[in-house]
Order: structure tokens, then C-alpha cells, then sequence
């Protein structure tokens, strides 16, 4: 059995973390698993850019996929990942900035947005991904958030 060194696994799981909108992923799929054209719909951002991003947090294993006909479907591999990025807002909120805001997770159908699930609840259906409907609010403060 070979020996790992864990800080560098550790020190890789914290780069794959180091970046915005790779959190903002992580953020989005801790409240429901979402498609590529989804993410790239909330993100405002080109599919290619989001499938990068979502590379990374699947080389780390911090996202898994299930696929549905051609459509593959992200959510958060593990917990620990919810509960790590609730400890980074806290970290944040007592930070040198402790105005910190994140932007809230939109709920539901988003009207611009191409993928199944936002079809579905469009033309009247309802589809609900396996971890289930995202929960939204009012922007929060890093430091308002537990």
C-alpha cells in the first residue's frame, strides 16, 4: 500500500476551492443537483467556462455526475463539502472584510434557461432533480449566514 502525503492532497482539494465561481457551483449544487446549461444559465457565463470549472471540483472528487439521456446531472459528492463551505462564509464574515455578500441561489425555473428541469416547470410540469428544490432568499452577509 503506497503512502499519501494528506497535505497535499489537502493543499489540492483548497486549490480546486480557490476560486469564485467554483464555489458559486458548489453553492448552487448544495441546494440541487443541476445540468451544465443550467449552471451556465445562473452563472451568466459560456458553457465551455462552466464545464472547466466543473473539471476541476470533479477531478477532486467535490462533484459527481448522474447522467439522464444525454443530460448529465451535478450535485455535491459528499457532505463535508455543504459543511466546509459553510465554515469558509464564517471564516469570511470574521475576516478583514466582514461585509461580505453572496448572492442568494435563484429557486425554481429560471426564464432564460434551456435545461429539462426549467422546461418542465415552465410549460407547466414539474420536475424535480434527486436532491431536491433549491431554497432562495435576499442576498445574505457572510456573517448572517450559519
Amino acid at each position: 500500500m503506497t503512502t499519501v502525503d494528506g497535505y497535499e492532497l489537502q493543499a489540492r482539494l483548497l486549490r480546486a476551492l480557490s476560486h469564485p465561481v467554483r464555489l458559486r457551483i458548489l453553492n448552487l449544487l448544495v441546494k440541487r443537483e443541476a445540468c451544465v446549461c443550467h449552471l451556465t444559465a445562473v452563472l451568466r457565463r459560456p458553457q465551455p467556462y462552466v464545464s472547466q470549472q466543473l473539471a476541476v471540483l470533479r477531478d477532486e472528487h467535490l462533484v459527481a455526475g448522474r447522467r439522464e439521456g444525454t443530460i448529465v446531472y451535478y450535485r455535491i459528492s459528499d457532505h463535508h463539502v455543504a459543511a466546509w463551505l459553510s465554515h469558509g462564509r464564517q471564516l469570511a464574515a470574521d475576516g478583514e472584510d466582514s461585509s461580505a455578500m453572496f448572492p442568494p441561489v435563484p429557486e425554481g425555473a429560471l426564464p432564460d434557461c434551456p435545461c429539462p428541469a426549467c422546461q418542465a416547470e415552465h410549460s407547466g410540469g414539474h420536475h424535480q432533480s434527486q436532491s431536491g428544490d433549491a431554497a432562495a432568499g435576499q442576498p445574505v452577509r457572510a456573517r448572517d449566514q450559519s
